[in-house]
């Protein structure tokens, strides 16, 4: 059975969770869950440069050499319907201290990109939650929480979409979302 959308108004701007595939998305960017080589790989990743063909590799080797975890770095889109991809490095899950920084500090740099670039819609993934281990819960809370304080300072963003691929994560997202 298909979920509906949730959805949450931050004073000008929308907050909505979807279950599906991000490639697919007509956002003005989308966010890609990458890796701080830049060099593409599975999950997310991988999807995104498939459906995106080689134009978006193409760019980033020719424009970044890598990325650190925390920070992002934008593309073309290639093939897919957003003008831009934001490539955001998450932290590998270690139980940290650090690595909630780190999430959110990608989050935020991604949403930092879009206003540079205009763009007044984006979609992003869970961030981190794949093979970079970070526990659904306190990812979906961290993700929501910086979306929405970056609302309240930003209201040029008029949407963020996390374009969920499981009913797992989408569970995860939506108990973050009445929490917050």
């Amino acid at each position: 059975m298909p979920r509906l959308p949730a959805a949450k108004s931050i004073g000008s701007s929308k907050l909505e969770l979807v279950l599906g595939d991000i490639t697919k998305e007509t956002t003005d960017a989308i966010a890609n869950a990458a890796n701080s080589s830049l060099a593409g790989g599975g999950g997310v990743d991988g999807a995104i440069h498939r459906a995106g063909g080689p134009t978006i590799m193409e760019e980033l080797r020719g424009r970044y050499h890598g990325c650190p975890t925390g920070q992002a770095v934008i593309s073309g889109a290639g093939k897919l319907k957003a003008k831009y991809v934001i490539h955001a490095v998450g932290p590998r899950y270690a139980g940290r201290q650090q690595d909630a920084g780190l999430l959110t500090a990608a989050y935020q740099n991604s949403l930092e990109l879009a206003v540079k670039h205009k763009a007044k819609t984006i979609a992003f993934p869970s961030i981190s939650t794949g093979v970079y281990g970070y526990p659904l819960e306190e990812a979906a809370l961290i993700a929501l929480q910086t979306v929405r304080d970056y609302f309240l300072k930003h209201p040029e963003i008029e949407l963020v979409r996390f374009v969920i691929f499981d009913e797992l994560t989408y569970a995860a997202y939506q108990k973050a979302l009445e929490k917050i």
